[in-house]
C-alpha cells in the first residue's frame, strides 16, 4: 500500500477526512437527489492569506521579507502546482453553475519543486536570500500534480495565471503587512518628535 493511502498514518485524518466527505456528498446525491458538486483543490495562494499558516508559499514569502532562510525540507524535489486565487475562483464558479457533479481537480497542472518555488521567491523578493535544507518528514508526498482533463473538457477551465505573475500580488501585500506597522510607527514617532 502506498504511504498517503495508509488509513492510520500520521497525515491519514486530513486524507481520510477528504475521502470521507466526498463519499458522503456522493451518497446524499445518489441517495437522496441532493445537487452536489465536489471539488479537489490544489495549493492556492493569494493576497490576504494568513502570513503564518504554514502553507509553504506563504512561509517562502514570510521568510524572504523578514530576511530569515527559506526552509526546504528535504532535497527540495518534492514537487506541487500552485495556482492564484482567481483561477480556483473561476473554477469553482463554473463547477456550480454547470450540471457535473464531479469529482474535478482544480489546480495548475504545471509542476514545480520545492527548490524553485524557493528560488522564484528568492528573485521576485531578495536575490540574497538564504535557503536552508532541513530533513524531510516520511509522510510528506513526494509528488502532487493535478490532472485537469475532466475540468477542461467539461468546465472549460484551466488556470491562466502563472506563478510569477500571481506571486508578486501576494508579495505586495505581504510586504504592507509585514512592513506596515513599523512604516507607521517611523511616521507617527517622526511627526511627534517634531512637535
Amino acid at each position: 500500500m502506498k504511504k498517503h493511502l495508509i488509513p492510520i498514518g500520521v497525515r491519514s485524518c486530513y486524507d481520510e477526512g477528504k475521502r470521507t466527505a466526498e463519499t458522503l456528498a456522493m451518497d446524499y446525491h445518489r441517495g437522496a437527489n441532493v445537487e452536489v458538486r465536489i471539488a479537489r483543490i490544489f495549493n492556492t495562494y493569494w493576497p490576504r492569506m494568513c502570513i503564518d499558516d504554514g502553507r509553504v508559499v506563504s512561509n517562502f514569502v514570510a521568510q524572504a521579507l523578514r530576511k530569515a532562510p527559506l526552509t526546504v525540507y528535504g532535497d527540495g524535489k518534492q514537487t506541487r502546482s500552485f495556482q492564484f486565487v482567481s483561477d480556483l475562483v473561476e473554477g469553482l464558479m463554473r463547477l456550480m453553475e454547470g450540471e457535473h457533479v464531479g469529482p474535478f481537480n482544480l489546480g495548475n497542472p504545471g509542476e514545480s519543486t520545492m527548490l524553485e518555488l524557493a528560488k522564484v521567491v528568492q528573485e521576485t523578493i531578495d536575490p540574497n536570500a538564504k535557503i536552508e535544507f532541513r530533513p524531510n518528514t516520511e509522510v510528506d508526498p513526494h509528488k502532487r500534480k493535478p490532472d485537469i482533463t475532466k475540468a477542461k473538457e467539461l468546465l472549460g477551465w484551466e488556470p491562466k495565471v502563472a506563478l510569477r505573475q500571481g506571486l508578486p500580488l501576494m508579495v505586495k501585500d505581504f510586504r504592507q503587512r509585514v512592513f506596515g506597522d513599523q512604516k507607521q510607527e517611523t511616521i507617527t514617532t517622526s511627526s511627534s518628535s517634531t512637535e
